[in-house]
């Protein structure tokens, strides 16, 4: 029994380190598909989300999203971590797939990516005080509330809400978070000028796409550390879905973007197979091959349209965040009322349900947070440090220092 706890407590842990790993894949990609002049800006948010974000999970979030006996709606455990005892000794019947301390640390990880979400999505025009004040609300508070919800044993999950990790209690949560900030934000300089939408090309593709291939890399965790075992069956199979909806949302949106724009672009194909990766997330263990092939291609056709709505409605989002992890999110959520296991109408209407609970808790929080930094600190920077880029600005330091470059 302790040998198998033990083979269980390393794959969690291996999956703990490629969640970690994300980070840098989310680093690399938001820095990509941004102006250079805001590269520091964007590396300094991602890494205060990490090293905060785990902070505030250990001191407050891990006992906020896992209770123990509660009511369903809110509990709390108490402040710090405390493992559970025999002996005087680690319990290791906590679980059967990992120990009391591979939980605290694979949830802690999870817990940062809602955040770093928003980052991508107001990059290189938020004040750096007021996105940090930001996630420490976010993170600390609402995302665990939130989590509770299903993972803590809510009354989502007493009513058969599915969501196996985090369509909608990470991406969604994230990206409900990330619509509101860009609504109250407005768009950056000349986004929308004389009735014609601008294009800010990002300074590297290189990074963007090492970016991708990371998460990708780091979602081999996400997701199948999301089994809470190493049993070989569903692991295995929730890496095979995973991959497979990862390739047919890259295909997909390249070949739908192309075919409207005339041009194979990369970002496209880039965002699709993220939105794939986000699709699946929802029901990675309970799909065929076949199925996370269509939820992926979906997913990929979804990004493409997804990101011309979020323009079309005037609202700039400089890494496609909302599109990838909000829509995409949400389609993934409701595809396991369509192709998994218990798919049928009070499956798909369960799964509403969870998708608007989420919603609406998400936009309230959100908002108010948001807002109140607006009205006091003010969300902006001003149109000259927008300008002349938050590196200078915010930091005092130039990315590329020796390259003499000067991108605008």
């Amino acid at each position: 029994m302790e040998g198998i706890l033990t083979i269980n407590n390393v794959w969690m842990m291996i999956c703990t380190a490629l969640v970690f790993f994300m980070h840098m894949g989310f680093a690399l990609l938001e820095i990509g598909l941004t102006r250079q002049k805001n590269t520091i800006n964007i590396l300094f948010k991602n890494l205060f989300i990490i090293t905060v974000g785990l902070l505030l999970y250990c001191l407050l979030g891990f006992n906020l999203m896992y209770p123990g006996e509660f009511n369903g709606y809110f509990g709390f455990a108490g402040f710090g971590l405390d493992s559970p005892l025999v002996g005087g000794s680690l319990d290791l019947a906590y679980s059967e797939g990992y120990t009391y301390w591979t939980d605290f640390l694979f949830q802690g990880m999870f817990a940062a990516t809602a955040a770093t979400i928003v980052s991508g999505a107001v990059a290189e025009r938020i004040k750096l005080n007021s996105f940090m004040i930001f996630v420490i609300l976010y993170v600390g508070i609402v995302y665990p509330i939130a989590g509770s919800w299903k993972w803590g044993g809510g009354f989502l999950d007493e009513m058969g809400f599915y969501d196996f990790a985090g369509s909608t209690l990470v991406h969604s949560v994230g990206g409900w978070a990330a619509l509101v900030a860009i609504y109250l934000l407005g768009a950056r300089i000349g986004k929308f000028k004389d009735g014609k939408i601008g294009v800010f090309p990002g300074h590297s593709m290189p990074f963007a796409t090492a970016g991708v291939l990371i998460l990708w890399l780091g979602w081999f965790g996400f997701n199948g550390g999301s089994v809470l075992s190493a049993d070989p069956e569903l692991t295995s199979l929730t890496l095979v879905t995973t991959c497979l909806a990862a390739a047919a949302g890259g295909v997909a949106s390249f070949i739908f973007s192309s075919i409207l724009y005339k041009n194979y672009d990369i970002t496209m194909f880039l965002n699709g197979i993220l939105g794939g990766l986000v699709g699946i997330t929802a029901g990675a263990d309970q799909m065929s091959p076949t199925d996370a092939i269509l939820i992926g291609a979906i997913a990929g056709v979804i990004i493409v349209m997804g990101v011309a709505f979020i323009d079309k409605l005037k609202l700039d989002d400089p890494v496609g965040a909302v599109a990838v992890h909000l829509i995409c999110g949400i389609w993934g959520t409701l595809a396991v009322g369509i192709f998994g296991n218990m798919a049928g109408i009070d499956q798909f209407i369960t799964q509403l349900i969870g998708v608007g609970a989420y919603a609406a808790f998400c936009i309230v929080t959100s908002f108010i947070i948001f807002y109140i930094l607006k009205v006091t600190l003010g969300l902006r920077v001003s149109a000259k440090e927008e300008t002349e880029g938050l590196d200078i600005h915010e930091h005092g330091m130039d990315a590329y220092p020796d390259f003499g470059l000067n991108q605008k």
